[in-house]
């Protein structure tokens, strides 16, 4: 759902709704679950939700990614069948589950993975730009995108063009050279997860 200023609100309004809705719901029936099967019941309801076209939330507002982050706090409450007290960061990580930044992150650096080795739609292929320098430089080496010039911040740097090019290149070069999309998944997340979880 989209707004005439790109801020999304609409739709994470309609996220956190449906969202909590399959909480409440879940909720009402854990006595009866164990983790494990809980876990698969929040993926298959509420991570649906959270990742469906999350890339459009990149370099959205604190305010609302906050309230997705408060959602994903909410299930892994609930998994764990923890206190509103305890801290909600000991929990994702043992839960191995990456923040909604970092998932938003995880996802357009996918997609970026795809472009480059032509499994993605030729819309999205069009947008990436290798760096290719004209001398031989130590920087050709690191399978660098060329970052566009970005003339309004609230829109042009939420483009995926720009995005991509800007999380790629931050990147490590072990990563991007990965052989596959199934590695890459896994080294791109256990990066992401020490980022996010020092």
């Amino acid at each position: 759902m989209f707004d005439k200023n790109l801020l999304m609100v609409d739709h994470i309004n309609k996220v956190c709704q449906c969202a909590s809705l399959s909480l409440y719901r879940i909720g009402e029936i854990r006595q009866y679950l164990d983790e494990n099967m809980t876990v698969k019941l929040v993926h298959a309801f509420i991570s649906c939700y959270l990742d469906y076209c999350n890339s459009l939330f990149y370099n959205l507002s604190d305010t609302q990614l906050n309230r997705l982050q408060k959602i994903q706090n909410s299930a892994a409450r609930l998994v764990s069948r923890s206190r509103l007290n305890e801290h909600i960061t000991p929990i994702l990580k043992r839960l191995h589950w990456l923040p909604v930044k970092a998932r938003i992150e995880f996802k357009i650096l996918v997609l970026t993975y795809k472009c480059l080795h032509d499994m993605a739609p030729v819309y999205l292929m069009d947008l990436i730009v290798e760096y290719k320098p004209i001398k031989t430089l130590r920087s050709q080496d690191n399978s660098l995108l060329i970052v566009p010039k970005i003339f309004t911040k609230s829109y042009g740097a939420r483009s995926f063009q720009a995005a991509s090019a800007e999380l790629w290149n931050r990147t490590p070069s072990h990563i991007k050279q990965s052989g596959s999309l199934q590695q890459f998944m896994t080294s791109l997340k256990t990066h992401l997860f020490h980022c996010y979880f020092p």
